[in-house]
């Protein structure tokens, strides 16, 4: 048998003692593409970074053979030369693992420069043609830009090009298109499958996206809690799964479980007829001296949400629709005529009405975690709205209530015994838990509409279902309505009654979502539904 490029066996991970990655054996041969699935926790990044000892303060043993080398014996001089050379990563996140301070070309110059040894001038050629490589338009005008400067696919394709820069033999790939919309993921794996095949390189991809799996890896691995529970090739494990785990997350898909509400059944929650969203930006050359231009983000839209009904908004990013849910929420400013509850916005600012206005609306971000104050307990985040909307309310009153709003979204099991939860931090909780919490948060006030965020996105597939189906039996209980902001295709699918579908501030098709999910019209949404299959 041919030697595997890496032959990992009895790989062990522990903090202070703590082991968190239990006796964990996979292999990669060269040229393959091997998927590490599991949930936020299971310990899939923690036990690829670990082989190139890339977290802090871990306590790693075992054996990982690279070409028959172990990494886990060479010391951090011997690594250098094989971290960004024969191994290299794309983390999650470029925006944070680029740094602001230097343009995009640089820092891929500068791996050039520090393990080719090329010169500064080769290095700027070598930068604009793997910039070219990965798909970038203008890579001359792009590797002079900053990271905050491109979009999210563009920072992502850039991260590929300076981990492609030294020909690895190896490529880490951790979670690379969780922050990208599905036609974007749809090209970065196009991308990542073309270059692998160009250059012959194996890859470990670790996602908890299993439509990721299915459309990209030869082979999957599953991790759960720190332990492999599985593995084989992909079509073996997806079609006949062995263990209990792996069974349970391809079955979490989300479920459709809302009511079919008329879509007459009285005044539209949110009313928006010619509703129309720009912002200044600055003209080229003199012009820009005397005058401002103007981008235009949302075009002309006309919206209606009836009571205890979700609207689904979809596009990728840059099509408007965070625009849009900004706007229904009064938070910009805006042409046409936007109503919540009967009560145009403009008219609500101008008599001095709009606070009352803003409790029938609310809103749950996209991060629970960045959405939530650290400094504030579960108690003042949870309990805020109350301060300006029933300011009447004395102490206890206003924790009562708290308690009460934890147990109608699953946190506290009984009232009577939540206050334990209520002097806790939004770092002592799971990110399905802090999600729970700001649904919580915007309950509390008794809104009618809830603008929803990408609410799920930053989840694992199974928090994932599990906070869809929480807002589903809000739904039905409490006759909420819904307007949701999401790039995800099986979301709205879960979620929505009617959908509409943005690009660049357009909307291009709207109707039941049966009928735009089924049988698309516009080829913007046909694209859409075939890059999420």
């Amino acid at each position: 048998m041919t030697v595997p490029l890496l032959q990992v066996q009895n790989l062990q991970v522990a903090f202070n003692g703590q082991t968190v990655v239990h006796g964990v054996d996979f292999s990669i041969a060269a040229g393959e593409k091997l998927a590490l699935v599991g949930e936020s926790g299971s310990g899939k990044t923690v036990s690829a970074l670990s082989l190139l000892r890339l977290v802090h303060n871990a306590e790693v043993s075992g054996s990982a053979l690279l070409a028959g080398r172990d990494l886990l014996q060479m010391s951090e001089h011997q690594l250098r030369g094989v971290r960004g050379d024969e191994v290299a990563v794309i983390f999650q996140e470029p925006m944070t693992a680029l740094n602001p301070l230097y343009t995009v070309g640089d820092q891929i110059a500068e791996v050039l420069q520090l393990k080719k040894g090329l010169t500064a001038g080769q290095a700027r050629s070598a930068t604009v043609e793997l910039l070219a490589s990965t798909g970038i338009p203008e890579p001359a005008r792009r590797a002079g830009a900053y990271p905050h400067q491109l979009s999210g696919g563009q920072r992502q394709r850039a991260m590929i090009a300076m981990a492609l820069a030294s020909n690895p033999k190896l490529l880490l790939a951790d979670e690379p298109t969780t922050a990208l919309d599905v036609s974007l993921r749809g090209q970065i794996l196009d991308l990542l499958a073309d270059l692998q095949r160009q250059h012959g390189m194996a890859v470990l991809l670790i996602t908890h996206d299993l439509n990721l799996v299915r459309r990209f890896a030869d082979r999957v691995a599953v991790m759960e809690r720190g332990h492999l529970v599985e593995q084989g090739g992909v079509a073996d494990v997806f079609a006949s799964p062995q263990h209990a785990y792996t069974r349970m997350l391809l079955a979490s898909k989300p479920g459709r479980d809302v009511v079919e509400t008329p879509a007459d059944a009285g005044e539209p929650v949110l009313q928006a007829r010619g509703l129309r969203v720009s912002y200044p930006v600055p003209l080229p050359g003199l012009r820009g001296w005397f005058k401002k231009g103007e981008f235009v983000a949302v075009q002309g839209a006309d919206l209606d949400i009836p009571p205890g009904r979700t609207l689904g908004v979809i596009g990728e990013s840059g099509s408007g629709k965070s625009t849009l849910a900004l706007a229904a929420l009064g938070l910009i400013p805006h042409e046409g005529s936007l109503r919540v509850t009967g009560t145009d916005w403009i008219e609500a600012r101008k008599s001095g009405r709009s606070r009352a206005l803003r409790q029938r609306i609310q809103v749950v971000f996209q991060d629970p975690f960045s959405s939530l104050s650290p400094r504030m307990t579960v108690e003042q985040i949870v309990g805020e709205g109350l301060l300006v909307h029933e300011p009447g309310l004395s102490a206890a009153q206003r924790r009562e209530r708290v308690v009460v709003a934890l147990a109608d979204v699953g946190l506290v099991d009984d009232p009577r015994h939540g206050g334990d939860w209520l002097q806790r931090y939004p770092h002592e909780f799971s990110g399905g838990q802090r999600q729970r919490l700001a649904v919580a948060r915007a309950l509390i006030v008794g809104p009618q509409l809830l603008v929803l965020d990408e609410p799920t996105s930053a989840l694992d597939v199974t928090v994932q279902k599990q906070v869809l189906a929480l807002l589903q039996r809000l739904q039905r209980e409490r006759g909420l309505s819904y307007l949701l902001i999401t790039h995800d295709v099986d979301v709205i699918a879960a979620m929505a009654h009617e959908v509409v579908v943005m690009k660049d501030g357009a909307l291009l098709e709207r109707g039941h979502v049966d009928r735009v999910l089924q049988h698309p019209q516009h080829p913007y949404t046909q694209a859409l539904v075939r890059a999420a299959a």
